[in-house]
């Protein structure tokens, strides 16, 4: 099947799906009608939500849950989670009320810089470039004045700009390392912004300094970019009680579960394999809150496992101590986060959500966020050091598979009460279905 095409983009939505279906599907029709199935009959709804990317066909679901009494420094709140994953919420929700008796959540910011970078090559006398940037520093201030002027309003803007040596680990390759305060917005079409300008300022005024030969003048910008690996931008949320405060209906011996859930932790900040998976974990609950506030889960991702491996070797997020009878648990991790701009104006949901949540500033909203992964992180680590992971996520996704094999509410009834006291997989399920339909 030849299915390349030219010109993709300058067909219309319509057009779009149809090339699709007939190259792809076997009955067309029935692949056309299930895409137009997911539009929202609301046009002006629809044509918001085609607008986001590029190419658009349709809408593509995520469940938006709720998980209910989250106490972060003594104030309630109700969080909004977007996951497509069975028992993430239920086991948020469970966590939150658990410590909501037990003092709650205690999270502080620890600072909010964002980072962005020039990268370019020069190849000359180092002592040169330095005595450029420092004379002609401020001129990368001046002249970004137009950018930051609002910003600045805000309380915001740049923080600093220095000047990198990385020759020793490329050949000639400098950066202009900026730091960015951005208030509410996450800030990375702001941060870009100055970060263009910045080159643009460098080549130009690399060209009348006097003391660059001809050579020199001519640096060459590689590019200008802002990071995401954001290690002064840091959150931390801890919850804590004494080893007797644990108990509850499954954990009859605080004590040794304390002992065991530290232990736990452990071993995830020396085993990369087990780490890996931990931090999963916590960025089930992050990932969820990020997702329906309308920030970017994936930069996120991309700086929380950065800041993992920051000693030289991946390991575990968050921290756990018992000391002189109190049990500690704890996480720290670089959170990027907007309430303003990009979707946060303009999705319905996503603005719905900000609502749920009070309207929260950019620092409330990484807290918030922070508490929820240490909640999802605890979560798992009670389940994985008491009964085992299984039980429970098991008991979450048997719904999804009699949706899978259409069961009737008959069926259902049958297999609830089959799997009271039988161990729940997939295949014990799909069985059992077929038994009792013989």
């Amino acid at each position: 099947m030849n299915n390349e095409i030219s010109g993709f983009s300058k067909l219309s939505k319509v057009e779009k799906i149809e090339w699709i279906a007939k190259q792809y599907f076997s009955q067309p029709e029935e692949a056309i009608s299930l895409v137009k199935n997911y539009w929202n009959t609301d046009e002006k709804l629809q044509q918001l939500h085609d607008e986001f990317i590029e190419n658009t066909i349709s809408n593509f679901y995520l469940p938006l849950g709720i998980a209910p009494n989250f106490n972060i420094n003594g104030k309630n709140y109700t969080v909004p989670m977007v996951i497509e994953e069975s028992s993430v919420v239920a086991a948020a929700a469970k966590s939150a009320k658990f410590w909501s008796k037990r003092g709650g959540f205690k999270t502080t910011v620890l600072n909010t810089e964002k980072i962005g970078q020039v990268h370019f090559i020069y190849q000359g006398d180092k002592s040169k470039l330095v005595d450029f940037f420092n004379q002609r520093k401020a001129k990368f201030y001046s002249e970004t004045e137009s950018i930051t002027k609002n910003m600045q309003k805000r309380g915001g803007g740049i923080l600093d700009i220095v000047l990198n040596d990385k020759t020793a680990d490329l050949e000639n390759y400098y950066q202009l390392h900026a730091t960015f305060e951005t208030k509410d917005s996450m800030g990375a079409n702001f941060i870009n912004s100055c970060l263009e300008q910045f080159a643009k300022t460098l080549k130009q005024e690399a060209q009348t300094f006097e003391f660059f030969s001809e050579e020199e003048k001519n640096i060459e910008v590689v590019m200008s970019i802002l990071s995401n690996y954001v290690t002064n931008c840091i959150v931390r949320a801890e919850v804590s009680c004494s080893i007797e405060d644990l108990a509850e209906k499954q954990i009859e011996n605080p004590k040794e579960f304390a002992e065991k859930f530290v232990r736990a932790v452990q071993i995830a900040q020396i085993e990369p394999y087990r780490a890996v998976t931990h931090n999963k974990g916590i960025m089930n609950g992050i990932d969820a809150v990020v997702l329906a506030t309308g920030n970017d889960f994936r930069a996120v991702e991309a700086g929380a496992h950065a800041y993992a491996s920051r000693n030289g070797k991946y390991s575990s997020l968050s921290h756990a101590t018992i000391e002189n009878g109190i049990f500690k648990f704890w996480l720290e991790i670089p959170l990027a986060l907007g309430t303003v701009g990009g979707l946060t104006s303009l999705h319905p949901l996503v603005k719905l959500n900000l609502e749920i949540l009070e309207k929260p500033s950019a620092r409330e909203l990484m807290q918030i966020v922070a508490a929820v992964g240490l909640a999802q992180n605890f979560a798992a680590l009670r389940s994985l050091t008491t009964k085992g992971i299984q039980e429970g996520h098991m008991k979450m996704h048997i719904n999804n598979i009699l949706n899978q094999y259409h069961a009737t509410a008959e069926e259902r009834i049958k297999v609830a009460e089959y799997f009271k006291d039988n161990t729940i997989s997939h295949a014990s399920v799909a069985g059992f279905l077929e038994e009792i339909r013989k």
